[in-house]
């Protein structure tokens, strides 16, 4: 693998969360149970570190981050450090938040799951103008939330049940219908993780176990894969100047001592020059 492809050597127990923060034109990720967000300025690592869990974010302007941790959803400042409570999870000292992302009405939608993967404790939550409310429970592990270009559909998963699903969002963004099945990895044997679309509406999915982010064309097949030096990818960006580096963060946890020997890159973020066009992550909005 070229060298060229690690973004961060720092080797994450559990990397999430990534995303490219188009103003900043700076990639974001986070290391879940060691409570990080990190993220680099050229040569420079950054990291902020935090109380509790943390997860996934949106962009509420420049300097000021959307952060989901286990209690529930917090304005962030980079430059500052200040921290502000934007809307709580009801207290449930066994949940954490997972996958989440920005949808493009300005709302953010995250998921919640068990600290210790317990069966359906979790659940995906929506933030939408002052509104925090499930959309989706009983689910085992919540991952893949991500949303297509058009403003038309919702993408998410259960990693346990190794199934994605869509649904179509109406003219608020919220949810329409009833999911329908647009994946199903139960033959492949492979694990659904983070994921997000491209211009194109192919979804990339971060696949647990399998060493890749496969690419999936809008009818549900798949089109293309990008393989990576570590057992454990967790969740794709796209980002860079021209959107078309795919970002990639991985994990160690689980893995044994030996392991962690054996795959000397597991943790790392990596990041790849592609041929497909990424879209720009939708502003969140709190008023």
């Amino acid at each position: 693998m070229p060298m060229n492809d690690i973004f961060d050597r720092r080797r994450c127990e559990l990397g999430e969360g990534a995303f490219w923060h188009p103003q900043r034109q700076q990639f974001f990720w986070f290391d879940i149970v060691n409570n990080l967000l990190l993220s680099r300025q050229g040569d420079k690592p950054l990291e902020w570190a935090f109380d509790e869990n943390v997860s996934a974010a949106g962009w509420l302007s420049r300097d000021e981050l959307l952060i989901a941790a286990e209690s529930g959803l917090s304005s962030f400042n980079l430059i500052s450090g200040k921290r502000e409570p934007v809307a709580a999870f009801p207290h449930n000292p066994v949940l954490r938040s997972n996958d989440g992302r920005a949808d493009p009405y300005g709302g953010f939608w995250i998921g919640t799951m068990g600290k210790r993967s317990e069966q359906e404790a979790g659940a995906i939550w929506r933030y939408w103008r002052g509104e925090f409310r499930i959309l989706y429970d009983k689910i085992s592990i919540t991952n893949a939330i991500c949303f297509d270009a058009e403003r038309s559909l919702a993408y998410f998963s259960d990693t346990r049940l190794k199934k994605i699903w869509r649904v179509r969002l109406d003219a608020e963004g919220w949810p329409s219908g009833e999911p329908d099945l647009f994946i199903d990895l139960t033959e492949a044997s492979f694990n659904p993780d983070g994921a997000v679309i491209d211009a194109a509406g192919n979804l990339w999915n971060a696949q647990w176990g399998g060493r890749r982010v496969a690419c999936y064309a809008p009818d549900g097949q798949e089109i293309a894969a990008e393989y990576f030096e570590a057992t454990r990818i967790s969740c794709p960006a796209f980002g860079g100047r021209d959107m078309q580096s795919l970002f990639a963060t991985s994990a160690c946890q689980g893995m044994s001592a030996e392991a962690r020997e054996a795959e000397p890159l597991a943790g790392m973020t990596f990041e790849r020059k592609t041929a497909f066009l990424g879209v720009s992550e939708p502003q969140v909005i709190l008023g």
